[in-house]
């Protein structure tokens, strides 16, 4: 016994559509994966900037448009 040709189509459909999509799906997990790495290695080296930025300069606060800082005033307690 067998379904008929149209019901087996449209399972056969059904079938490919959702493994298309989990394959996209976990094709952009890959891709969101590197992305989040890729944000660590940027914050790391930010931090390395301002570290570097912290021992020549002290604290300041720069404005990255045009390069000029402040210093950053430490309140006494």
């Amino acid at each position: 016994m067998k379904i008929k040709e149209e019901q087996l189509s449209r399972v056969q459909s059904i079938q490919k559509e959702l493994s298309e999509t989990l394959n996209a799906i976990g094709y952009l997990e890959s891709q969101k994966h590197a992305l989040l790495h890729k944000i660590k290695s940027i914050n790391e080296e930010d931090q390395k900037v301002k570290e570097e930025l912290e021992a020549e300069y002290g604290e300041v606060s720069i404005n990255v448009e045009d390069g000029s800082y402040t210093v950053i005033e430490k309140e006494l307690e």
